[in-house]
């Protein structure tokens, strides 16, 4: 039975609300145990979600006498339709708009270009390599999704252990690069998943590049203006004099219609509804009352929370499907199964290492007049660390490749969907136990600060220069003349930044609302 037949089916009986019950009682079960272990810091809600899923599947494994390892069985349309949109949404809408755009060349080059390297890289790794440890049955177009499903990261437990005041930048590219990151990968995935897989040849790449801009533009345009639009309704009808549930209500529905919107259209919904959380948190957000700013930033959280605790919570069940794992050992030995669990493991590694250290030394060399927004080596090796987990979207991604209604009776299917669930199992727990103690050991508390004062200490030195010479009126101008001369040429983005904001303060907001 399927979670969305709770919505439609008239028979569903006294078993679908018992299987309801169950595991709304193991969610909250997730919750208790997630507060009472997080002040540890060492293990987050997903790696609780995924541990005390093993366990309930283990239980009802040995319940059903090995027939079933599941309250309840859904398919990806309930990933892609329920689960992702507020898990994206609640992304943009908490983003740290100005660490996210004074950061956006960087975060742009690993949540984008940097899909794409690693894409390429698993890809054409799996394509190489799976044929020789004995795997056979994937055509053109899986080995491309497969590049795609393990190039999105989960970068959550990572963002747990940083702090956002202590290590300002680090953050604001891990959780940048992290929402960017699982958009492209949705995206490029529905662009894969429009070429013909027979019919593959070499322009094929330039079809699935030119698909993939176009779902990026327009779904990009399409969020951007159904937050407008929801923030200039609020402002001009101004719902709160009459009741905060109105103005609360059509945020949230429009949020949730942008992204049914883009999926009707064909266009990318998490890309939509990312960026319509970003317009609605910049402008919307300020055009209700008080109570809805608190109300409305609580829901999207928590929405957010229950639909990544769902996710991995299942995730774990699922790890012990009985029927999966018999069609994966009936057609793959144990040494082939395994040989793909490291080759998989290797490819995220390298193909994450691949762009991750090229693209910030790209990044450093653009920034090379701002100290503050240079990478450091160090940086640079948890950057590359936080990428490795996967979460949530993989899980989706996978599903909807491989299965149908999350049931496949295909074993070459059955063995890719255990995969990663192995995979994701693995690189969670394994890498984020590891990743307080790497934190600390790369960067320890007194030095994650370091570099939110280095540009302060540059603008006095500056002062410093032209002190002896002018009066301090004198040198504070001379100082902003030469800035403002060179700023386009050694800080492109800092600049666009400025200019932005003029023309927000200018004309946006007076529009659509924001801050006074």
């Amino acid at each position: 039975m399927e979670l969305v037949d709770v919505f439609f089916a008239n028979n569903a009986g006294d078993g679908l609300v018992v299987s309801i019950s169950m595991f709304v009682a193991v969610i909250c079960l997730c919750i208790i145990v997630g507060h009472l272990l997080v002040e540890n810091r060492w293990i987050n809600e997903s790696i609780t979600a995924i541990v005390i899923g093993c366990i309930t599947g283990t239980i009802i494994l040995f319940w059903s006498k090995g027939t079933s390892s599941h309250i309840l069985r859904f398919d990806e349309q309930l990933f892609f339709m329920y689960l992702l949109p507020p898990i994206i949404f609640n992304a943009g809408f908490q983003v740290k708009k100005k660490k996210f755009f004074h950061n956006f060349f960087t975060i742009i080059l690993f949540g984008v270009v940097g899909v794409f390297i690693s894409f390429v890289i698993i890809s054409a790794g799996s394509w190489w390599l799976f044929p020789k440890i004995g795997f056979h049955g994937l055509d053109a177009r899986d080995f491309l999704a497969l590049g795609v499903i393990f190039s999105s990261t989960d970068t959550v437990c990572t963002l747990q252990v940083l702090s956002q005041d202590e290590a300002p930048l680090l953050y604001s590219l891990v959780f940048g690069e992290g929402v960017v990151n699982d958009a492209t990968a949705v995206v490029l995935f529905n662009a894969i998943r429009k070429i013909d897989a027979s019919k593959l040849a070499g322009w094929s790449a330039v079809h699935v590049f030119g698909d993939f801009l176009y779902l990026f533009s327009t779904s990009t345009i399409l969020g951007i203006a159904t937050g407008l639009g929801t923030a200039y309704c609020l402002k001009v009808l101004y719902f709160g004099k009459h009741s905060t549930d109105r103005e609360i209500a059509l945020m949230v529905l429009m949020a949730y219609l942008s992204y049914m919107l883009a999926e009707l259209l064909k266009l990318s919904g998490i890309l939509t509804v990312f960026f319509c959380g970003i317009i609605m948190s910049h402008y919307a957000w300020h055009n209700v009352t008080v109570n809805s700013k608190i109300t409305t930033r609580h829901i999207f959280a928590t929405l957010s929370f229950i639909a990544e605790t769902f996710i991995f919570l299942y995730v774990g069940m699922d790890a012990l499907d009985i029927e999966k794992w018999k069609m994966t050992i009936t057609n793959t030995s144990l040494l082939t199964t395994f040989g793909i669990y490291f080759t998989i493991i290797a490819l995220i590694l390298v193909g994450r290492a691949a762009f991750v250290f090229l693209l910030s030394s790209l990044s450093n060399y653009f920034n090379s007049k701002s100290p503050s927004s240079k990478i450091t080596f160090k940086q640079q090796v948890i950057i590359w660390w936080a990428g490795l987990m996967r979460g949530a979207v993989s899980i989706a991604l996978a599903f909807s490749q491989f299965t149908i209604s999350g049931i496949t009776s295909d074993p070459v299917n059955a063995t890719m969907i255990t995969s990663t669930i192995v995979v994701v199992l693995f690189t969670t727990l394994i890498f984020g136990f590891l990743t307080k103690p790497l934190i600390n050991f790369l960067l320890p508390h007194r030095t994650r600060g370091i570099n939110s004062h280095s540009e302060s200490d540059s603008n006095k030195d500056d002062a410093d220069v032209y002190l002896p010479l002018f009066s301090s009126e004198d040198a504070s101008r001379m100082i902003q003349v030469k800035r403002s001369l060179s700023a386009l040429l050694e800080r492109p983005v800092h600049t666009i930044h400025v200019y932005w904001r003029k023309f927000d303060d200018k004309y946006m907001r007076p529009i659509f609302g924001g801050p006074s």
